[in-house]
């Protein structure tokens, strides 16, 4: 069966650089058609992992976010259980997701070895786009020109993240849309 892509703008919320001795505190997706259309949301905050601990930087950081991470913590799940209940989900979307993260590298790091780890599959395979690339593309300008200081305003509709990741996920699902319907 050959289903549509769909564009699963992904973001996360840790406490350190590397997932393992780091734990990826919350994961927030937001569902996007090729349309633009915002069609499903997904968020949790999952427990940290056994043994792993906050990397000093990120921790500080976080102290200067109490309102974001109050929101990462609150609630926390168990890591399988909630790993599963995200494979699930993206498993029932009505059509291929299509993994899509600002920067990729890094949520999508996390979120493959969770997977990997926990449940043992990844319905994104081996592959996702990250949206600073695609704009650099877009732009025709290196990298280091198309951070979102360069971007059009156009395709930007919110000056600054929240760090709740499905807001900052929806956000920057927007800005990916926004660039790939100009594309189009």
């Amino acid at each position: 069966m050959n289903k549509n892509e769909i564009y699963v703008s992904t973001d996360i919320e840790v406490d350190g650089p590397i997932p393992g001795p780091h734990s990826m505190l919350s994961i927030g997706s937001a569902v996007f058609s090729a349309e633009g259309q915002l069609l499903d949301t997904f968020s949790i905050n999952l427990k940290t992992l056994p043994r792993a601990k906050g990397h000093p930087k990120n921790m500080g950081w976080w102290a200067t976010q109490p309102a974001a991470w109050a929101a990462c913590r609150e609630n926390p799940k168990p890591i399988k259980k909630s790993m599963k209940a995200y494979v699930n989900w993206l498993q029932q979307l009505p059509g291929k997701p299509i993994f899509v993260g600002y920067p990729a590298v890094f949520d999508f790091m996390f979120v493959y070895w969770y997977l990997m780890k926990f449940v043992g599959e990844s319905p994104f395979e081996h592959s996702a786009i990250d949206i600073r690339t695609y704009a650099m593309s877009l732009l025709g300008k290196p990298y280091h020109l198309s951070g979102k200081a360069n971007m059009p305003e156009r395709w930007l509709e919110a000056p600054s993240l929240s760090h709740v990741a499905v807001e900052d996920a929806i956000i920057q699902g927007k800005m990916f849309c926004n660039m790939l319907l100009e594309r189009k």
